[in-house]
C-alpha cells in the first residue's frame, strides 16, 4: 500500500527592516605608517533590509548608504583630507553605497555578496555576516542584530593618495577593514 507524502504549504511573508541608528555603528580601520591603525566611523548612514522570513537564509536584499561628509577619525584635519578629492571627494560623491546580490550560509552566519560603490567606481565585495539574534523590545518592536566584517583594497576604488616616509615606507595602507554592528527594527 502506497502512502502519500504529506506536503506543507509554505507561506513567505516579506518583511522590511529599518536601521536603529542609536544602536548601530559602521566603522573602518586602515594601517598608518605600517605600525599603527587609524579607526574611523561614519556618523550618518542608513541600512534597509528585506527578508522573506525571520533569519539570514531568507535575506532578499540589503542596501547600505553612508554619508561621506560625516566621516569621523577623531582628527578633524585627517577627516577633512579624507573628504577631499585625494580620497572620497565628498563634495561631488556624497555617499558610498552597498547593494547586496546574494547570501550564502545558514540562519546564523554566512557570506553576504554585493556591489560597493565609492566615488564612481563599483566593485563586487564579500562580507562575513553573523546574526546576533531576534528579540522583542519592551515596546513590542521586533529587533534583529547583525555583525558584519570585511575588507577591501582602497585602490580598487580609486583611492590612490599616499605619501612616502623618509624611511621609504608608505603613510596609508591599502587594505581597509570594515566592521559594522547593525540593529534593525521590523516595519509593521
Amino acid at each position: 500500500m502506497k502512502t502519500k507524502a504529506k506536503t506543507k504549504a509554505i507561506t513567505t511573508t516579506k518583511t522590511n527592516w529599518t536601521l536603529d541608528p542609536t544602536h548601530s555603528e559602521l566603522m573602518f580601520e586602515v594601517k598608518q605608517l605600517v605600525i599603527s591603525t587609524v579607526t574611523g566611523r561614519f556618523k550618518k548612514f542608513n541600512v534597509a533590509v528585506e527578508m522573506g522570513g525571520e533569519d539570514l537564509t531568507s535575506l532578499l536584499s540589503c542596501r547600505l548608504t553612508a554619508d561621506l561628509r560625516f566621516i569621523d577619525t577623531n582628527n578633524e584635519r585627517r577627516d577633512d583630507h579624507l573628504r577631499s578629492n585625494d580620497f572620497f571627494n565628498a563634495d561631488k560623491f556624497k555617499q558610498l553605497v552597498f547593494e547586496s546580490t546574494r547570501y550564502e550560509g545558514d540562519s546564523a552566519v554566512g557570506k553576504l555578496y554585493g556591489d560597493l560603490t565609492i566615488r564612481d567606481i563599483t566593485q563586487s565585495i564579500e562580507l562575513q555576516i553573523e546574526a546576533g539574534g531576534i528579540r522583542i523590545d519592551p515596546y513590542g518592536q521586533i529587533r534583529v542584530r547583525f555583525i558584519v566584517n570585511g575588507k577591501i583594497d582602497r585602490k580598487d576604488f580609486g583611492l590612490m593618495w599616499n605619501a612616502v616616509t623618509e624611511a621609504g615606507g608608505v603613510l596609508v595602507g591599502d587594505e581597509v577593514k570594515i566592521h559594522a554592528e547593525i540593529q534593525m527594527v521590523r516595519k509593521l
